[in-house]
């Protein structure tokens, strides 16, 4: 008998545990309270619309009511600083690609946030890379064309749009006018939306930008990508050369998608979201909708994204000093 109670005591206390654990991930949802995600960028955009595709998703996964909530402007600075403010409880999640995380802290004195401190890596879940894109009123077929243009009708000057001041994008602009004697100047959008929507009417002759800002109007002939980033052509666009095939290293590096949490949020509702999203990124409806956006789906988890994030942080820190910029 006395050996009966002892076995009952040990998987009480066991349970009360656990317990703690259990209430961090389920009570939040199971309550009927809503799990929001943070996008930095306008609605219509290539994060946004991952960000609703996931969001439907892990709804149902969560058993919770999931929401995207847009905090555009800043490259997604105004996003990771909501992030920052947000309690840790699990109710608020940021999904972001390299751009906020990685290289804004290094271009802005004071971005208002510091990832390593402000934030928790939940998972990672796809790579992409930039392309080079003209307007539908540009002549040029290919990048070499580009070029050529530029130098015939603009007397080598030209203008290139980007989503983001001091971005990836801006500092492949300076490159790219660098390895081919143009004077190219970057213009920052608040968004690869506004810049696709410039593109599209004409108003600026090329952008820089992801795959998935481009895809969808490059598939339809309303814009043309002429190069992207990486180092092998992209499945999803096997007629687009890389710039390593046209002479241009150093851009064979991939940007990441990842989501993120407040710092100090509940180790097993960090969990729960990335669990739930390592099954929707699984079920193949979902991999082939990011896959047709131009995405790699590879999910990570919480360690794999903290280093991808490192390492990609680590590279660009290097591209940008070397190219004099000065935290604005």
């Amino acid at each position: 008998m006395r050996s009966k109670l002892l076995k009952m005591r040990r998987h009480l206390l066991a349970a009360l545990a656990l317990a703690p654990l259990a209430l961090a991930a389920g009570p939040l949802w199971a309550q009927g309270k809503t799990v929001k995600i943070l996008v930095g960028f306008p609605a219509g955009g290539g994060t946004d619309a991952i960000a609703r595709l996931l969001a439907e998703k892990l709804k149902d996964e969560l058993g919770a009511t999931v929401i995207v909530e847009n905090k555009p402007g800043a490259g997604g600075q105004l996003a990771a600083q909501a992030l920052k403010a947000a309690p840790a409880d699990g109710s608020t999640f940021f999904i972001s690609h390299d751009h906020t995380i990685s290289v804004l802290p290094l271009v802005a004195k004071n971005p208002g946030f510091d990832p390593a401190k402000d934030f928790q890596p939940v998972a990672g879940f796809a790579s992409f890379v930039n392309a080079f894109a003209v307007s539908p009123g540009t002549p040029a077929r290919s990048l070499a064309e580009y070029v050529a243009w530029v130098k015939a009708a603009g007397q080598g000057k030209g203008a290139v749009g980007v989503p983001a001041p001091a971005s990836t994008p801006e500092f492949m602009v300076k490159l790219l006018g660098g390895q081919y004697q143009l004077d190219l100047v970057p213009a920052p959008y608040r968004g690869s939306a506004p810049m696709l929507n410039d593109m599209l009417g004409n108003q600026i002759n090329a952008g820089i930008g992801s795959v998935p800002d481009f895809i969808e109007n490059h598939k339809a002939g309303r814009i043309r990508m002429v190069a992207v980033g990486g180092s092998a052509r992209q499945a999803t666009l096997p007629e687009v050369p890389t710039l390593a095939e046209l002479g241009m290293a150093g851009f064979e590096d991939l940007p990441y998608y990842g989501f993120f949490a407040p710092a100090g949020t509940p180790k097993a509702a960090v969990d729960a979201f990335a669990g739930a999203l390592a099954k929707a990124v699984a079920q193949p409806e979902v991999k082939a909708r990011l896959t047709a956006l131009g995405l790699a789906v590879e999910f990570m988890d919480a360690g794999a994204l903290a280093a991808r994030e490192q390492a990609y942080s680590k590279r660009w820190a290097e591209i940008i000093r070397k190219s004099g910029f000065t935290p604005l």
